[in-house]
Formats: structure tokens, C-alpha cells, sequence
């Protein structure tokens, strides 16, 4: 028996859009494909311009600036998306770290300046991202971030952005357990390394792409499209079920112990 994912009707809301290469938008290309309408953000004017050429000419689809660390910022993104439809999937795609944090070796070095801005913009973006859109969620609502296998492990030039992920992670446990009662649920999937513009940013990232395709049970490095379709799986009723989860989609890396 066929199943397909229909979220006509409804509207989706993707933080952190920055180029063709994003993850963000291989999860935001799904959702819309799959009859969402489609709200993208982008950080700044000149992440809008390779942002909103994406969306050009697609129908039900728009594009917002927004400062995820500014909470009237986000609560207009939120509102922008809800005037199109109900909204039932808000994604948080937002990382960041300062490059010099992100050397090989060089994480004791890691400023307090350093270390709270990775903090902020990778992991407390999400609590009023997910507090603002859980206000127009029904109970078929939900919300997914992005998070890493250096959540749990060492990744030499993560540094800084493993501990993010880590409260990431956690956070999304704590999010599951508050925002239940409403319905909604919370998620994250832990994707393998992709050719994105935060991951060419990270000491070493050459070297962990191989290992990767080298070492997980697939023999490959995995895809946009793949992280794409695990997020549409998780915004579907097929996840009716699932919350509090981190969803790898990493060819099976993190399963193995050499």
C-alpha cells in the first residue's frame, strides 16, 4: 500500500537558509514539495539575496530576515508564516562559531566571548523558536533542529560547536516533555557531514568526509536530499508517535566503534 505525505493546508517555517548547499533548504525543497507553505529565513541582506533567488517564482513560498537571537525578530517570522496557513513545522537550521574556535587542537583555547556566542546562536536560539511557534501549533505541530555526532563524541576542530550540540540535544529532550501536553513535538536529526558553507568552516572537514564514507556501514557519505526526506518523515503523521528523538541520518557512522 502506497503512502504519501500531503501537508497541504498547512505551512512550514525554515530558520536558517543560506545558499543551495544548505541543509536548511534541502528540508525546506521537501516540505514545500510535499504541498506545505513554505516561509524561509535568512540572517542579513546578503544572505537574502542567494536565499530569496531560491524561492523565486515557487508558488505558497516567501522569504523573511530574521535575527534568531532577537525574539521580536522571530516572533515576525512566526506571524509571517501563520498568515499563510496554519502553521504544524518550524525547523531550526541555525549554527554558528567563531572560525578561530574551530582549529584542531585549539578548544581549551576557546574565549568565554567564543563560547557564548556558539552557545547562543547554536543552541538557546531554539527556545524562542520553539516557544513562539508552539503558540500557533496544533496538535500535529512540531519542531526539528539539526544537530551532530559531536554531541556525543570528539570531532578534533568541532570544538566548541560539539558542546552547542550537546545542549542542543538536550534541550530538545526538555522541549519534547514541556510542549507534549500541546501535541507537539519535538525532534532532531544528527546528519552526517554535507558539503555546506558551516561545514567547510570546520578544521579538518576534508579528512572527516572521508573517514566517514570510509568507515560507516553505507561505505558513503550521505545526502541533502536524504536529511531532506528524514525531516518530511518527522513533520508527517508517519512520526505521529516520535518525540524527544535524535534521528541519525549519517549512513550508520555513529553505530560503529572503530
Amino acid at each position: 500500500m502506497a503512502v504519501s505525505i500531503d501537508l497541504s493546508g498547512t505551512s512550514a517555517l525554515v530558520f536558517g537558509v543560506a545558499n543551495h548547499r544548505s541543509i536548511a533548504w534541502a528540508i525546506a525543497e521537501r516540505l514545500h514539495a510535499a504541498g506545505a507553505a513554505l516561509t524561509i529565513t535568512y540572517q542579513n541582506e546578503r544572505m537574502g539575496k542567494s536565499a530569496l533567488e531560491l524561492i523565486e517564482g515557487m508558488e505558497r513560498a516567501q522569504g523573511v530576515m530574521c535575527d534568531v537571537l532577537d525574539e521580536a525578530s522571530v516572533a515576525a517570522a512566526v506571524e509571517a508564516a501563520v498568515g499563510q496557513a496554519p502553521l504544524r513545522t518550524a525547523v531550526h537550521a541555525v549554527a554558528f562559531a567563531n572560525r578561530d574556535d574551530l582549529v584542531p587542537g585549539a578548544f581549551a583555547a576557546t574565549s568565554v566571548e567564543g563560547f557564548r556566542l556558539a552557545l547562543e546562536v547554536s543552541a538557546y536560539s531554539l527556545l524562542p523558536i520553539a516557544r513562539l511557534a508552539a503558540e500557533h501549533m496544533g496538535p500535529s505541530g512540531n519542531i526539528i533542529t539539526l544537530t551532530f555526532h559531536a554531541a556525543e563524541k570528539v570531532y578534533p576542530g568541532y570544538n566548541v560547536m560539539g558542546v552547542a550540540k550537546a545542549a542542543l540535544e538536550n534541550e530538545v529532550r526538555q522541549l519534547a516533555s514541556e510542549l507534549g501536553e500541546r501535541g507537539v513535538r519535538v525532534n532532531a536529526v544528527s546528519a552526517g557531514p554535507l558539503n555546506t558553507l558551516a561545514g567547510r568552516g570546520i578544521g579538518g572537514f576534508t579528512e572527516m568526509m572521508r573517514i566517514h564514507a570510509e568507515r560507516a556501514p553505507l561505505k558513503r557519505n550521505i545526502t541533502h536530499e536524504e536529511v531532506g526526506g528524514a525531516a518530511l518523515f518527522l513533520a508527517s503523521d508517519l512520526a505521529s508517535g516520535i518525540t524527544g528523538e535524535v534521528i541519525y541520518v549519517d549512513a550508520g557512522y555513529h553505530v560503529m566503534g572503530v
